[in-house]
């Protein structure tokens, strides 16, 4: 389906870490798998990560009662250490995370394409969630 909406997303959190830390986690696929989910009955079994222009990625989620699963998965248009990563998703989607240090803390700061199936705010929702879920494993290891 076709769409004229040119509305982006905006999510947010600020962690308690230091900008290399907030990145490592973010883009390493032995942690992704441990934050990437919106709800504690959704997982990430596999993740794949080529962090480079034009390198891939891949993170599977699934509902953990095997009714629901598919690959989130794109490549990467622009990738600057412990700054900035820009990517686009299969369907022809962007998505652009930002990474602003400020000593022991840092803004991560996501702006995305929305899809054409669900309500906006139902994909700020979820997308906010799999923030707060990275926050809170960051915070912790």
């Amino acid at each position: 389906m076709e769409t004229t909406n040119k509305t982006k997303i905006t999510v947010a959190a600020t962690v308690k870490a230091p900008v290399e830390k907030v990145w490592k986690l973010w883009t390493t696929p032995e942690d992704i798998i441990q934050w990437n989910s919106p709800s504690d009955d959704w997982h990430t079994p596999r993740a794949e990560n080529d962090l480079r222009v034009g390198g891939k990625f891949l993170s599977r989620m699934e509902a953990k009662d095997g009714s629901f699963g598919f690959d989130f998965a794109g490549m990467y248009d622009e990738v600057i250490t412990n700054k900035r990563i820009v990517y686009t998703l299969e369907d022809g989607r962007k998505a652009e995370i930002d990474f602003k240090g400020q000593g022991d803390e840092t803004e991560v700061v996501t702006t995305f394409d929305p899809e054409n199936e669900n309500p906006i705010e139902m994909q700020r929702g979820g997308w906010q969630a799999i923030t707060d879920n990275f926050k809170k494993y960051a915070e912790a290891n």
